[in-house]
């Protein structure tokens, strides 16, 4: 004899797992009314559907940035999917931002150390397995940074598609706005590293290399080749590193002078820039 399965039944399913009404239906009518028959049934379904995307590229999803309440604080974390339709809805948004708060809350240092974290009494790895097999597309984490300091900002720029976390030296009035600014310029401009001092040994060293070949084969002599190039190099770096990058809201100034200004010795003392799918 089969189970009646009440419309009740069905949306209690539904709200635990999120998964279809039809997909909760089934589970309930295959588990003859056992509830939690009925939510393994849908994990088996969902691990399944797992298995079968692993070779699928998820380079869509959404970027979250945020920082902990008393600023000290920042992780930026991209979570994916494979389409842009999925990665727009508001309840991957919201899955995504509840991942998130529990990497905020409990500051892994690896995304591995972040999926082994409990989000709603399991382990996120397996609430990704279990997000795949209600959304049909593969979900993953691919991407997480955190930074700390004095005040840490967060940004999100562009529909979730980009995160920035600034560290800043010291809490002072008018930071956030401020901390905001420089969070949009690295969204902007991409630096590689806070000043020259933060640039590898490697990069200088292919600039030079660059710049030598190209002055000789300008047709100048070898011997100016070794000061041209350190003139290149120079201007290499006001445009790859932060604090010596012309400020987008006010070319007479650099970032260093920026901060100068909002506040005497202020500066950046870390930052991380999370691109979707870069």
């Amino acid at each position: 004899m089969s189970v009646q399965i009440s419309a009740s039944d069905v949306n209690k399913l539904r709200q635990q797992t999120g998964a279809g009404m039809m997909d909760c239906k089934k589970a309930l009518v295959e588990a003859n009314g056992d509830f939690e028959a009925a939510v393994d049934y849908l994990r088996k379904k969902g691990a399944k559907v797992a298995a079968s995307r692993q070779d699928r590229d998820s380079n869509e999803g959404v970027i979250i940035a945020k920082s902990s309440a008393d600023g000290k604080t920042g992780i930026v974390v991209e979570v994916n999917c494979e389409t842009d339709f999925v990665a727009k809805n508001a309840d991957f948004v919201a899955f995504a931002e509840k991942i998130a708060e529990a990497a905020l809350a409990n500051t892994p240092a690896t995304v591995e150390e972040l999926k082994a974290l409990t989000l709603d009494g399991k382990l996120i790895a397996e609430v990704l397995i279990d997000q795949t097999g209600v959304i049909g597309e593969k979900i993953d984490i691919s991407k997480y940074e955190i930074i700390t300091g004095e005040k840490v900002i967060a940004y999100i720029h562009g529909n979730y598609r980009l995160g920035v976390l600034v560290g800043l030296s010291a809490d002072v009035e008018g930071i956030e706005e401020a901390g905001r600014d420089v969070a949009m310029q690295i969204a902007a401009m991409n630096p590689i590293a806070i000043d020259k001092d933060g640039v590898d040994a490697h990069t200088i060293e292919r600039e030079i290399a660059i710049a030598k070949e190209q002055i000789i084969a300008e047709g100048k002599a070898a011997e100016m080749a070794e000061k041209i190039a350190q003139g290149k190099l120079n201007k290499f770096f006001k445009e790859t590193t932060l604090l010596n990058q012309e400020f987008v809201k006010d070319s007479s100034k650099n970032i260093a002078q920026f901060l100068d200004s909002v506040s005497k010795g202020l500066t950046v003392t870390a930052f991380k820039r999370v691109q979707l799918g870069a």
